[in-house]
């Protein structure tokens, strides 16, 4: 599975978790001694979610933006190509965006 065969539906969200691998001191960590990064890229965004009159509400994040979102957000997605990290979350479960 590849992430380009993964379309968000309602207001959920792709993202790739961000990857942090040293310390401010350049110590490299291994993966079980790291605290997860609570930030990432967005890679797809699902229409929106349908309001009473059936009309999509207009998701706030874009492809790209660069979003906080909580610790426990979120169902992990990894690809077996690439084996990389990403999360399905929902539009909820982001704080913010990074300028």
């Amino acid at each position: 599975m590849s992430v380009e065969h993964i379309k968000p539906l309602g207001n959920r969200v792709l993202v790739k978790r961000s990857q942090v691998r040293t310390t401010r001191g350049g110590i490299i960590l291994p993966d079980s001694a790291q605290e997860k990064p609570k930030q990432g890229d967005v890679v797809a965004v699902g229409p929106g979610k349908m309001d009473e009159e059936g009309n999509a509400k207009k998701m706030t994040v874009q492809i790209g933006d660069t979003v906080l979102f909580t610790a426990y957000a979120g169902t992990e997605v990894k690809t077996t190509a690439q084996d990389e990290e990403y999360l399905i979350m929902s539009e909820e479960d982001i704080l913010g965006v990074l300028c």
